[in-house]
């Protein structure tokens, strides 16, 4: 989003000395706590509406889809096929062969979601539990809650709470993580934000060479996960909203504790330290009141934030530019894993290489949750769809490996293969198998504990 970018993306020495005094007002001080504080209260305080319990995000999602109606699913297909054309009309379609699969995959989603809509596809593609079922569940909630949640995040994240936590962050994230602190702002954008907003700006640090190929590496795979607006649609799929802070701050506590496993680990603890601009920029250590440097990082940005409504038109523009990006795959690519799933045995197979864990564990339905792990590389939400009709323990075990697994083809592993940062294929996969044991390992006995 450009108002991230332009107030998240690091300076060479990180927290400047002094702020400019002159020009700071009452009004900075309110953009930060008003600002911050809606974003907060949006995502992250459950409030009661018509007996149902919820975050406003969620409530105003709902409230939204409810007035428009049918109009809903028109707004769905119009993104979707100007996703499916915006490649083409960017002329970017061609520039790689990861863009030229990406590309067929948006046109294949665009035909499929146009044969739902008009009810003219054959009788696979109509069966209650596949497009109707697709697009209701997951194009049109995701359409809405990516645009809408965008303007919220830009209260959230514009007027300089990210920075101030950065500051903040700074002295651990070395010693846990391996990355400097710098990169906090990265996980919590990617986390609240959106993990093209995270990519977006840890390529960017990456090529001035404020980042090492290790940490960039690192960043990318480790807290570049779908943002909470997609969590939010994830949980609602699983019945978990009524519990949805717990559900959040589970999922991102052990997100966070297995990339502090996997960079100790092969193959992120084998990749260089090497710059991209061959001298590396590394980030000044903070000296001295580390809160008055946190604070003096959000008024920096609080000062430089564009107008209230210049921010949230272009968090709008780009979170409709996001939702285009990802609603034709989602349907293509998901509709291809979903068929798998359900008409194959293929995933029946492969589950078996979760299964020992799962069984060991004692996760209630131990095949499915191999299964739902197994199919989770092929797209984050499918895996929710397997596990529908299991105990609660189990939607809250695979509705968290959903999110800390991180990588999935469907969107994120070709996004971070278009970026300069040099991740092989083979070490995605490898990463992924060894986020999926792990999170297996951790948030199951969490789970039994709290629920």
């Amino acid at each position: 989003m450009s108002g991230i970018e332009k107030s998240n993306i690091p300076e060479d020495n990180y927290v400047q000395s002094d702020i400019n005094r002159s020009t700071l007002s009452p009004r900075h001080f309110l953009n930060f706590f008003v600002f911050s504080s809606i974003g907060i209260f949006m995502f992250f305080v459950p409030i009661e509406v018509n007996g149902k319990s919820s975050i406003p995000l969620d409530h105003l999602i709902s409230w939204i889809r409810g007035l428009i109606g049918v109009g809903a699913s028109y707004y769905a297909l119009l993104l979707v096929i100007l996703g499916a054309a915006y490649p083409f009309y960017k002329r970017t379609w061609n520039k790689n062969k990861v863009e030229v699969v990406i590309s067929v995959f948006k046109v294949l989603g665009a035909v499929a979601t146009f044969l739902v809509m008009f009810e003219m596809g054959p009788g696979w593609l109509m069966a209650e539990n596949m497009g109707p079922y697709w697009l209701n569940l997951l194009l049109i909630p995701i359409g809405l809650l990516v645009p809408i949640g965008a303007i919220f995040l830009a209260l959230l994240v514009g007027y300089g709470l990210l920075e101030f936590i950065g500051v903040i962050m700074q002295p651990i994230m070395r010693p846990i993580w391996k990355t400097p602190g710098r990169s906090a702002i990265d996980a919590v954008a990617s986390f609240v934000g959106s993990y093209s907003i995270g990519l977006l700006i840890t390529n960017r640090v990456y090529k001035e060479g404020k980042y090492s190929k290790r940490e960039a590496t690192i960043i990318a795979t480790g807290f570049s996960t779908v943002s909470a607006t997609f969590m939010v649609v994830v949980a609602k799929t699983l019945d978990l909203m009524h519990i949805w802070n717990l559900y959040f701050w589970v999922t991102f506590l052990v997100t966070f504790i297995v990339t502090a496993i996997t960079v100790r680990i092969w193959p992120l603890n084998k990749i260089s330290d090497d710059y991209y601009t061959k001298e590396g920029y590394p980030e000044d250590t903070i000296q001295g009141n580390r809160i008055k440097h946190a604070w003096q990082q959000a008024m920096i940005t609080a000062q430089n934030a564009p107008s209230l409504r210049k921010n949230i038109f272009d968090n709008l523009k780009d979170g409709l530019l996001m939702a285009m990006a990802i609603l034709p795959t989602i349907m293509s690519v998901g509709l291809l894993g979903f068929i798998l799933v359900n008409h194959t045995s293929i995933f029946d197979y492969v589950g078996y290489i979760f299964y020992p864990l799962t069984l060991l564990l004692q996760i209630p339905e131990p095949f499915l949750a191999a299964k739902a792990a197994t199919v989770n590389l092929i797209d984050m939400f499918v895996p929710s769809l397997v596990v529908l009709d299991t105990s609660l323990e189990t939607r809250f075990i695979i509705g968290s490996l959903s999110i800390s697994a991180i990588l999935f083809f469907s969107s994120l592993i070709p996004c971070i293969l278009s970026t300069e940062i040099p991740i092989k294929l083979s070490h995605m996969i490898a990463i992924w198998f060894v986020r999926t044991v792990f999170t297996l390992l951790i948030v199951t006995p969490i789970v039994y504990l709290i629920l």
